[in-house]
């Protein structure tokens, strides 16, 4: 009895748990240090710019260094998993109509809270007038519909491997995993190298992962220490809309949908998931946040070559937060 509740004592802390905890001593610390140091010399500082910086930038080069090994190998080992192409056009089928169904209810979420709040009302949006004006430049310079299926297929896969367009990687990706699904036995090293290898990326994933509570302090701290917490107050109704949407859009749709189809108890889901929501609340990365998010699916009991084919392509296309 008394070795039982030793070992209970001894439980550690989850790590969604360190993350919320992380961010929380982030956020204090960032304060502190603002009302500590004076603004001018915040960024001259070794602690902000130096130390804080350097582990912050280095954990999210981390996770960027899993990304493409990881959805490669993942979609590989998911579409021969899956193998028959009637199949696993089913699955893809079903994977878009399904973001296209969310994405639509996270637009018909926004529009209704920001019809409601009117949250640009009073915003002095001139001291970001020229940025503005680029973004806006660059975002309506159109791209007819054959440039934008052609940039779907790689003229050279190792460009795209290099660059990162996770577009090219996932259709290659796809179509080395069917090939190599059909091939059988003649392929066996092949497939056995992509097994492996996606095993030692999911074992280098929960390495990084180990490391997430600090590399998530880092990221905050600096940015609440050079701007202070008026940094939130002063778009706290932009704030306030958008996280109005955030928490309806999970807590309705994805709840719906979790109990309805996947057969399970939405408060077991976001317990379950809670890490990689947490590190993409930090990041604000969805492709950094991908490992994270593989390892918390598994874990709820998602089948590999499922979750390996649908989370990296709602990572690179599914974008209902920016919606």
């Amino acid at each position: 009895m008394a070795k039982n509740t030793a070992e209970k004592t001894k439980k550690k802390i989850g790590l969604s748990t360190q993350i919320f905890i992380a961010l929380l001593i982030g956020a204090l610390f960032g304060v502190v240090i603002h009302y500590w140091i004076p603004s001018s010399y915040i960024k001259d500082t070794v602690i902000v710019e130096g130390v804080l910086y350097v582990v912050g930038q280095g954990f999210i080069r981390l996770m960027q260094m899993l990304v493409v090994p990881l959805v490669l190998c993942s979609l590989v080992c998911g579409s021969m998993a899956i193998g028959d192409t009637k199949k696993l056009g089913n699955v893809g089928v079903k994977a878009l109509g399904f973001y296209i169904c969310t994405t639509a209810s996270a637009v018909t979420v926004a529009l209704t809270t920001a019809n409601v709040i009117n949250p640009g009302i009073g915003l002095d949006m001139s001291k970001i007038q020229k940025s503005s004006t680029v973004a806006t430049e660059s975002a309506t310079q159109s791209t007819n519909i054959v440039d934008t299926f052609l940039n779907i297929i790689p003229s050279n896969i190792f460009n795209s491997l290099s660059e990162g367009t996770m577009l090219q990687v996932i259709l290659f990706a796809l179509i080395l995993g069917v090939i190599l699904a059909k091939m059988g036995d003649r392929v066996e090293t092949v497939k056995n190298f992509f097994s492996q290898f996606n095993d030692i990326m999911m074992e280098m994933t929960m390495i990084v992962m180990k490391v997430a509570p600090i590399g998530v302090f880092c990221l905050l701290c600096p940015v609440i220490a050079s701007n202070g917490p008026t940094i939130i107050g002063s778009l706290a109704m932009v704030l306030l809309a958008a996280y109005i949407c955030y928490f309806v859009h999970a807590v309705v749709v994805y709840s719906l949908t979790v109990s309805t189809l996947g057969g399970m108890s939405p408060v077991k889901f976001f317990k379950g998931m809670m890490p990689a929501i947490m590190f993409a609340f930090s990041s604000a990365s969805s492709v950094g946040t991908l490992p994270i998010n593989l390892s918390c699916t598994e874990k709820l009991g998602a089948k590999r070559e499922i979750a390996s084919f649908v989370l990296p392509l709602g990572a690179t296309i599914n974008m209902e937060g920016t919606a």
